[in-house]
Order: C-alpha cells, then sequence, then structure tokens
C-alpha cells in the first residue's frame, strides 16, 4: 500500500496532541475521530499494482541543452543557464502527451533522461544537474549530431538549446545533419555583442594570455539552421513566453501526431474506507434514525468493499508468485470474486510453472482481448504449452501467430527449435507407421482450429463487468511472469554523470 498525497498526514499531528488532550467526553471523541478519518481520506492511500500502458497522441522530441562554462554569462537574465532552464521546464507543461528525451553536453554529450511522457522525470534530472559541478568551456556540436544520429529513433526532432559552438564548419555540420535526417529547430541565448564571464569569486574570466574572455552567438548557427531547414528562434521576454513560442514552432512543424503507448502504475483508490467511517460515525451520532442509514450504507459500501479486496488478493498472488510460493498464490486467486485478465493469466502462468500444461491451456483458451499484445503474449504462452507437451506442431502454429502479430526474439528462437524437433518427430513416427492417420487426429485439428477461431474473436471475456481490472485488460503481460511492482527511488545525478561531462576537460584545445 502507499500515499498518494502524505502532506496531508502532517494534520495527523495535532489531532493526536488534541487526543490526547481532550476532556474524556463521547462526542468530542468522536467528533475527532471523523476528522482522523478525513485527513486519512485525503491522502489517498492506495494498493499499487503492475504497470500498464495506456495509448497516447504526442510527438517526440530531443531536448539538446548546452551546459559549458559560457552558459553562465548574464546578458539574458538572470543568466543564460537559468533562462534555458526555466524555459524548458515550461515547455514540460505544454503538453503532458510529448515524448521527450533529454539531453546535457559540453564538449561531450549525455544522456540525462530516456525518452518517456512523464515529463516529472525530466524536471528531476533537470533540478539534479548543478551547473557548478561542470568545468568544461568547450561546446562540440558535431559530437552532439554524432550521439543523436546514433539514437534508433524513427524521427530524430532535436530542440537544440546553446549559445554557440566550437566547429566553424558550417558545410561539414549541415551535411551531418541532412546525413542523419534531423529536424533542428535552435533556441540561442545571448547576443552578438556578448558578454564577460564571472568565476566563483567574482573575478572575470581569462584567457591564457591574459585577455578578457567575451562569449558571444557564434553568428554560424543562424546559417546553420538555414542551410538544413531548421528554425532558428531568439529569446522573448520571459522563459514561459519563449516556451509558448517554441511549442507553438513544434507542433506547427509536426505532420501528424504518433500514437505513443505511456507506461504507468496501475493503482487502486482506497479513500472511499476511512471516508465511509468518518460519514458513519457522524450519522450514528447525530441522526436518530442511525441504524437504519447505517445498514443502507453497508448494503452499498458490497460492491466497492468487494473490488478493493479482490484487488488486495490479486497484489497478494503476485507478489507470493514471484516468491516462487505457487500454493499460497493459487490460494488468493481462488478467492478472488470477480474474474479479470490479470487474475486468468496469473492463474494459467501458475499452472505452467507446475507443469499442468493442459490446465494452462485451458485457461489461456478462455482469455479474450481485443489488444495485440496480450494476443501475442498469449499465443506465445500457448506455444510455449505444446513445445512442453511435446505436440511441436502445433507449438509450431502459435509461434507463428505471435510473430504476425509483432517481432518477438524469443518466439523466434524457439519456433526454430520446435521446427527441427517437429521433423525429428515426424521422421520418427514414419518410420513406425508410415501410412497412420486416423480420424481421432483429424478431429483434434478441428478442434484445434475451433478453438483458434474462438480465441481470435474481438470481445472480452466473461467476468468483465466487475473489479475495475477487467476494464485494462490492455495491459501488458509478462511472458511467465507477473507484473514487476519496483519502488522507483528517484537519485540526484552521480558524480559520475558530470565525469562523462567534463570528459577531455583536461585536453580542451580550443574551449572558446
Amino acid at each position: 500500500m502507499s500515499i498518494l498525497s502524505p502532506g496531508f498526514l502532517w494534520l495527523l499531528l495535532p489531532l493526536g496532541i488534541f487526543f490526547f488532550y481532550r476532556e474524556k467526553k463521547l462526542m468530542e471523541t468522536v467528533h475527532l475521530l471523523i476528522l482522523i478519518c478525513i485527513v486519512l481520506a485525503l491522502s489517498r492511500p492506495v494498493f499499487i499494482g503492475g504497470v500498464e500502458e495506456t495509448p497516447i497522441e504526442g510527438q517526440s522530441y530531443i531536448v539538446a541543452l548546452d551546459v559549458s562554462y559560457s552558459m553562465r554569462a548574464k546578458d539574458v537574465k538572470p543568466d543564460r543557464y537559468t533562462f534555458a532552464k526555466k524555459t524548458i521546464e515550461a515547455l514540460l507543461k505544454e503538453n503532458a502527451a510529448d515524448n521527450i528525451m533529454l539531453m546535457a553536453f559540453t564538449s561531450n554529450p549525455l544522456l540525462l533522461s530516456p525518452p518517456t511522457t512523464d515529463h516529472r522525470i525530466i524536471a528531476m534530472a533537470l533540478q539534479s544537474l548543478n551547473p557548478d559541478y561542470i568545468l568544461t568551456k568547450g561546446t562540440s556540436l558535431k559530437k552532439l549530431f554524432d550521439k543523436v544520429a546514433s539514437m534508433q529513433e524513427g524521427e530524430k526532432n532535436l530542440l537544440l538549446i546553446t549559445d554557440g559552438g566550437e566547429e566553424h564548419n558550417i558545410g561539414m555540420l549541415a551535411e551531418q545533419i541532412r546525413k542523419s535526417e534531423i529536424h533542428l529547430t535552435l533556441l540561442v541565448l545571448g547576443t552578438k555583442e556578448g558578454m564577460t564571464l564571472e568565476k566563483p569569486d567574482g573575478s572575470l574570466l581569462k584567457d591564457g594570455e591574459g585577455q578578457l574572455i567575451v562569449s558571444r552567438i557564434n553568428p554560424m548557427l543562424e546559417t546553420l539552421a538555414s542551410e538544413t531547414g531548421g528554425t532558428y528562434v531568439s529569446v522573448a521576454s520571459t522563459p514561459e513566453a519563449t516556451a509558448a513560442h517554441l511549442y507553438r514552432i513544434l507542433k506547427s512543424q509536426a505532420d501528424s501526431a504518433e500514437r505513443k503507448m505511456k507506461k504507468q502504475r496501475r493503482t487502486t483508490e482506497l479513500y472511499q474506507i476511512p471516508l465511509l467511517f468518518a460519514v458513519l460515525l457522524f450519522l450514528l451520532l447525530h441522526t436518530r434514525a442511525a441504524a437504519f442509514l447505517a445498514i443502507g450504507l453497508a448494503f452499498l459500501g458490497i460492491h466497492a468493499e468487494a473490488s478493493i479486496l479482490d484487488a488486495y488478493r490479486l497484489n497478494r498472488a503476485y507478489h507470493s508468485y514471484r516468491a516462487g510460493d505457487f500454493n499460497t498464490s493459487k490460494a488468493y486467486l481462488d478467492r478472488v470474486h470477480t474474474s479479470s485478465l490479470q487474475h486468468r493469466f496469473a492463474l494459467g502462468n501458475i499452472y505452467y510453472k507446475e507443469g499442468a500444461y493442459a490446465k494452462a491451456l485451458k485457461v489461456y483458451a478462455s482469455i479474450r482481448s481485443t489488444s495485440p499484445q496480450i494476443k501475442q503474449k498469449l499465443y506465445y504462452n500457448m506455444a510455449n504449452c505444446y513445445a512442453r507437451k511435446k505436440a511441436y506442431e502445433k507449438a509450431k502454429r502459435y509461434y507463428t501467430k505471435v510473430l504476425q502479430l509483432g517481432k518477438d526474439e524469443d518466439a523466434t528462437a524457439n519456433l526454430k527449435l520446435v521446427v527441427l524437433l517437429a521433423d525429428k518427430q515426424s521422421k520418427m513416427r514414419g518410420m513406425a507407421h508410415p501410412k497412420s492417420q486416423n480420424s481421432g487426429a483429424s478431429k483434434s485439428e478441428a478442434q484445434e482450429k475451433e478453438d483458434t477461431k474462438r480465441r481470435n474473436e474481438d470481445v472480452q471475456s466473461s467476468g468483465s463487468g466487475g473489479g475495475g481490472e477487467q476494464s485494462r485488460h490492455k495491459q501488458k503481460q509478462e511472458k511467465h511472469k507477473l507484473l514487476p511492482d519496483h519502488k522507483a527511488a528517484q537519485h540526484p545525478l552521480s558524480s559520475k554523470v558530470y565525469e562523462l561531462i567534463n570528459k577531455g576537460y583536461i585536453h580542451e584545445t580550443h574551449p572558446w
């Protein structure tokens, strides 16, 4: 169990103090209990389930932030780096559906956040980046473009936030961008006049000859954007206005929205329980017909309570399964009142682990889904069952169905194996019974075709009307595994990150 809004729990502190120093009167005690129940409901207790995928419409972008020393110049208030950081934060709030990757670069690029629609992760990575630990003064656009080109992304929409770069060979960079099919949008920070740079002690930064270093916008950036069909953007008056302008440009450049799958934890809300207790206590205290009201509310809460208990039992079944305690897991599943997709997958997986392949096949055959991903996992599990039963022809058929729905390395490897085993089995049977083919086999094949036809029906399984679990039947299922429930702890960037960013710092030859 977890708490989604733990901040409300601080309200329990004064209530607890007042509870111990109250006058011992029934009325005050009950009122305090009502307030405690309301606070618990506001804190939103939940059961944490597995990970589910939800389709959303959005675009994919790579945001590359220049974090070199020159970004500390204050010709853009309060300074270039802070302005860029606030612009990215504002851009993340514009559309939660966008799939965004965050990179930092100086002389070397570094991935800070992989592509995700969970913009809180990107914001945390951005907040944990401390420019004081970055010593590199140079900016290599060539290495950044090389890194972006090496990524396995479909469309490489690059939002580059920088004040310049070391390279002056525009033709080489432009050719690199065109060859890598990078769609470039440049947000340039700074002024043509430039600005001196302050060191931490307040003195101005100088080069090796004792001359003041002035950081200016590299004039070749505008030419680079023009030659590659990109967009050159100057900063607006505020980060928010700059982000809004960037958002309009990025959306206008997009040909069509892509359908993405957003992964998120499945949760079951439990706030109804303390809220129900609070209502009952209030009515019992202030209503004459308290007994009749309590009975009526109890009937209204039966369905919600059953749903909560089912979620709890399914959660415990998953936990026991991962621990290898299949008997306990099966016992919890037997107590689930409303059958769901997760319930049936879990039961089928337990039978498979126990070697009861016929029972596992029967459970898998009862599952209905319109999701290609779930059908793919279902066919894979059924193929494994047939392979274990040495029914290699049937296993071959179902591995083929898996690959028809999408690429799967495990299914490909298993298919190659069962093809060899099926050929070997066929030769052995041919030697023993060269003309054997009875009506029983034909009947088996006909029955198998009928089962396949029923499984391909795009309808939900029986029992989909209750519990709330079956409404998320498109959740991705693991192959003979129950969905993990990791607690994702967030950590600040480690010293290794800054080491990678500052790689090559000592050997910089043209830092400005």
